[in-house]
């Protein structure tokens, strides 16, 4: 299992990287392997704002549907609508295959996320 160090983590097996005020957000390798071969990601719309820990999305698999969380609050900047037709992306890469874009309303909000070694415990 990947658990990248420079990422923060949610319980709920969300990544987060920020860059320039910008959190980029997606599942961990850990979400992908427990769910299987993901076949459809229902994306949220540009411009929503959004609300650390609540759902922002869904993801569905040969095994199951699971809701997405959000790792911190903002505006959706952008949403990586290549998953739509391709949703195995998520499975492929999943560190480099972002879901969503955000801009960081309270950057403070991090400290409330996991850190690898943290994530990595509640995996166990």
């Amino acid at each position: 299992m990947k658990i990248p160090k420079d990422l923060y983590y949610t319980e709920t097996h969300e990544w987060v990287k920020v860059e320039d005020g910008i959190a980029y957000i997606g599942i961990t390798d850990y979400a992908q392997d427990s769910l299987g071969e993901i076949v459809f990601v229902e994306l949220p719309e540009e411009n929503d704002q959004i609300t650390q820990f609540s759902e922002f999305a869904a993801i569905e698999s040969v095994k199951a549907a699971s809701d997405l969380n959000a790792p911190v609050s903002g505006v959706i900047v952008a949403v990586n609508e290549e998953l739509e037709d391709n949703p195995e992306l998520l499975n492929e890469e999943p560190y480099e295959n972002w879901i969503i874009k955000v801009e960081i309303e309270d950057e403070t909000e991090l400290n409330k996320l996991l850190n690898a070694e943290e994530y990595e415990d509640n995996c166990e």
